[in-house]
């Protein structure tokens, strides 16, 4: 593994990526792109354009942000932001001056995948897209386009799903850091697969996850851990695939992986609005 400014290069998975450079397809059956990073660059471009929106429509005080962040829960405010009431219902926040914000539970599912494109602070979004940068177009030139894209969109599926089922219920979550634990998960099958060194990238790795626990107050550990494990399983599936029928494998087990996730959600609504 060669350090790079956020993350690693891995010249092993790079090399298994321009494997036959003349085949249409990359060494895990993906349409070979002649730009692998396109994909990544185009993430970037949404989830920066969504964090310039924010900024401009009130930054700390946009309200986008109450409907793009991932809430379990809905909760009460007054329309000036100065207080709530996290007991009150949508049919109880009925007092002059008073707004309900709702959350997954209360049929707003889209902020499972909202959340993964928002940030607030400057920091936040700077890290998360220097570490896509820094990962995606590896990831993009082994995989492919499509099933880079699978790998990213799930894998942030995955640490939604695991902030709506362990975060508070009437909390925040927002950023596309599970998405990138995802990928960091992902590039270390890939490089387990081709026999890469992983003592460099299991020790960033490492560093990453100590970050997230001394951050616990402040960072979404479960957004992280979702997306690290969503990440480990989703490319394993995809590179480990058997080669005889390896597109209908890769794309049963991502759209299994899919329903698992929603049914996931769908159970812990239930339990949310017993």
């Amino acid at each position: 593994m060669h350090q790079a400014s956020v993350g690693f290069q891995c010249p092993e998975c790079v090399a298994e990526g321009a494997k036959g450079t003349r085949s249409a397809r990359t060494a895990y059956g993906g349409l070979r792109s002649t730009n692998p990073g396109a994909t990544t660059i185009t993430l970037i471009a949404i989830n920066v354009f969504v964090w310039i929106t924010i900024v401009a429509t009130g930054w700390k005080g946009s309200q986008l942000i109450d409907w793009l962040a991932l809430s379990p829960l809905g909760t009460c405010f007054t329309a000036d932001g100065g207080g709530y009431w996290p007991d009150l219902t949508e049919a109880t926040c009925t007092a002059p001056g008073m707004e309900f914000v709702p959350g997954v539970a209360d049929g707003s599912y889209w902020q499972l995948l909202t959340s993964m494109f928002a940030h607030v602070e400057m920091w936040h979004i700077a890290f998360n897209m220097v570490a896509l940068y820094a990962l995606g177009p590896q990831l993009e030139l082994v995989l492919g386009r499509a099933r880079f894209l699978a790998l990213y969109l799930l894998s942030g599926l995955a640490g939604s799903t695991l902030v709506y089922w362990l975060a508070g219920e009437h909390s925040a979550t927002l950023g596309a850091s599970g998405a990138v634990f995802g990928l960091m998960g992902a590039l270390l099958v890939v490089a387990f697969k081709v026999g890469g060194n992983l003592q460099s990238l299991l020790t960033w790795i490492g560093v990453n996850v100590v970050i997230t626990v001394i951050g616990a107050q402040f960072i979404s550990w479960q957004a992280h851990l979702g997306g690290l494990v969503g990440g480990v399983v989703i490319a394993a599936a995809l590179v480990y695939a058997p080669r005889q029928s390896r597109t209908q494998f890769q794309v049963g087990a991502l759209v299994v992986l899919a329903a698992l996730l929603a049914l996931a959600v769908i159970v812990r609504t239930a339990v949310l609005t017993a």
